[in-house]
């Protein structure tokens, strides 16, 4: 039998580069019908037919990255309808801090998304970074977990 691959957008935004290289790390797992994308490039078409919408953000300012909460923004209310959609955040490892992948989360659901996984979250060290030792094999580890819940739903 012939494996089918999944067809996923991660859409991610970045600031010093550490949410892009776990955005990139989650695509590569999902297999080659799986890509990363800037949230400030993508196009409402891109998100058709998708198997799995993987969207990432830093934490800055409690809450998403502005170019992640225009993307958000821009989501109609039933756009997502029929897509499952995972959520993730890089932060820093403090006592209190916000929580960008859950409101992500909240918005995709909000736009018809069915979100089959709870919100992850990989730490930098620092405000810039870069990620501490181990978050990338972390995310792989969450790609495969996310590839087997689309198996059996």
């Amino acid at each position: 039998m012939e494996k089918k691959s999944i067809k996923a957008l991660v859409i991610f935004d970045t600031t010093f580069g550490n949410t892009k290289t776990i955005a990139e790390a989650i695509a590569k797992e999902l297999g080659s019908g799986a890509k990363a994308v800037q949230a400030s490039s993508v196009g409402a078409s891109e998100l058709k037919g998708l198997d799995l919408l993987v969207v990432g953000s830093p934490i800055i300012g409690w809450k998403p990255s502005e170019k992640m909460e225009t993307f958000l923004n821009g989501l109609a209310k039933e756009q997502l309808k029929g897509t499952k959609a995972v959520a993730f955040d890089t932060r820093v490892k403090i006592f209190i801090h916000g929580d960008a992948a859950r409101k992500i989360s909240e918005r995709l659901e909000a736009a018809g998304a069915e979100i089959i996984s709870k919100p992850q979250m990989f730490y930098v060290k620092g405000r810039e970074g870069p990620l501490f030792d181990g978050e990338v094999e972390k995310s792989v580890e969450w790609a495969k977990s996310i590839k087997s819940l689309l198996k059996t739903k």
